[in-house]
């Protein structure tokens, strides 16, 4: 049977909120049909969370699982990149391990690519749906920023930040064959390139929740994402016009 949905999940050191992660996962699709594989990416953890045991096949047996480590501390851009381009599913999924935007959420992303969407991003633009608030410097800091992004990229969302990103397969083997960024700032990267080759992407408010242990340092990343951002507008140019299709799954 072929995959319907890959969520991929990139993981450093979450030993401690992964499993919980994992169980709600399952639990969601258990009650659903359809295939769907579940892909962690351990970006070099030392905590032991490449070692965490997967579910096991029992009560959703179309529910798979694998776990990729990467070759030591790669980032979440680099994580993201490698799960989504190995990824088999037509649809393809990447969230936090803290599942920050719950599972549950997953259907608004669906039924934007039902309503002719290619690319379906989750948004904390509406505060009523925000169940628990980050510091409000952090929250005034991640502002700024998407200010920052809109006007240096002429990107239109008002949160590029939310890890919580549902695509189509042909955009996600473009979008993702193409990326450069290998850390924090790959999200903007992503829908730079999306509206370049002419992808439809819709914004969608989620259920949103702030979870401790948060892994991005707010001064030292900020600079390297603002840098980031500058980078994509300094070479725009030297994207490719579309990227081809390759890698595993690719069709």
């Amino acid at each position: 049977m072929s995959v319907e949905l890959s969520i991929v999940i990139p993981a450093y050191n979450e030993a401690g909120r992964l499993p919980a992660t994992l169980a709600a996962i399952t639990a969601y699709f258990t009650r659903q049909a359809r295939v769907v594989e579940v892909i962690v990416v351990d970006d070099g953890s030392t905590d032991g969370t490449g070692e965490l045991p997967l579910p096991a096949p029992g009560a959703a047996p179309q529910l798979t699982w694998r776990m990729l480590r990467n070759p030591g501390n790669r980032g979440k851009g680099f994580s993201v990149r490698r799960g989504m381009l190995e990824a088999s599913g037509e649809r393809l999924l990447f969230t936090d391990a803290d599942l920050s935007a719950p599972i549950s959420e997953l259907p608004k992303l669906e039924a934007a690519l039902e309503l002719g969407a290619d690319i379906a991003i989750g948004s904390r633009s509406r505060q009523e749906l925000i169940q628990a608030h980050q510091s409000r410097f952090r929250e005034n800091a991640g502002r700024v920023f998407n200010r920052l992004v809109r006007l240096i990229l002429g990107l239109p969302f008002v949160d590029t930040q939310c890890g919580f990103k549902l695509f189509n397969r042909a955009a996600a083997r473009a979008v993702f064959t193409a990326q450069r960024i290998e850390r924090w700032g790959f999200d903007p990267e992503l829908l730079f390139l999306a509206r370049r080759y002419g992808f439809r992407v819709q914004e969608v408010p989620v259920v949103w929740a702030h979870a401790e242990g948060a892994k991005i340092r707010l001064w030292r990343d900020s600079v390297r994402m603002f840098g980031d951002v500058l980078a994509i507008r300094r070479h725009a140019r030297a994207y490719p016009a579309r990227a081809a299709a390759s890698g595993p799954g690719a069709r």
